[in-house]
């Protein structure tokens, strides 16, 4: 008899057999104004949103707010998501990303403009004002990187390095063998490299 894997308390059969998109079920309810299916996605699926946008934002309290913006869009563009075309969880966990990515440009954006406006003294903060548009500009290019990817590659690797998820709970989550997500993940870091200019 199989033991069903728990992950993310949503029970994934150990037989490779499609799972059930739980959080695709909720959004699809939540489209037809279900608020308990809202608060039922919110549970299930902030902790993990939050994570990503923490990891991407670094600031707490930025990454509160951002929160709270991603599940406000989820609740006002829930009839948006299509089932047929990918899982709830990773529908949500793109929003999160995008949000959090133009939360760092807009701040970038705010930097510039007190620069230009000679709002900051550049001779004491040149170095690590340079080296964060460095890294923001090296995360836009890694975002414009991953948005160019086919869109199973994208959602293994959006699970995986901004959801935290290991190769076999991605499988088990999107419904397909463990060699299929190793071979996605593997072409779609090899696609990224390239689009990089890494050749190491």
């Amino acid at each position: 008899m199989l033991v069903p894997v728990v992950i993310d308390g949503v029970e994934v059969p150990e037989d490779g057999t499609p799972s059930v998109d739980h959080a695709g079920e909720l959004l699809v309810r939540s489209a037809a104004g279900d608020q308990g299916a809202f608060a039922r996605l919110y549970d299930m699926l902030s902790p993990r949103v939050f994570g990503l946008i923490l990891r991407v934002l670094v600031d707490r309290s930025q990454s509160e707010e951002v929160l709270q913006e991603v599940f406000l869009e989820v609740w006002q563009s829930a009839g948006r998501f299509a089932p047929n075309k990918g899982q709830g969880r990773s529908w949500i966990l793109t929003i999160a990303h995008r949000r959090a990515v133009d939360r760092v440009r807009s701040a970038q954006a705010s930097a510039d403009r007190d620069v230009r406006a000679g709002f900051r003294d550049l001779d004491v903060a040149h170095d690590g004002v340079a080296e964060e548009v460095e890294l923001r500009i090296e995360g836009k290019r890694v975002a414009q990187a991953v948005a160019a990817l086919p869109e199973s590659q994208r959602e293994a690797l959006t699970l995986a390095y901004y959801g935290g998820y290991s190769q076999s709970e991605i499988a088990a989550l999107v419904g397909a063998p463990l060699g299929t997500i190793k071979t996605r993940m593997r072409d779609g870091l090899s696609r990224l490299r390239t689009e990089m200019g890494v050749t190491s």
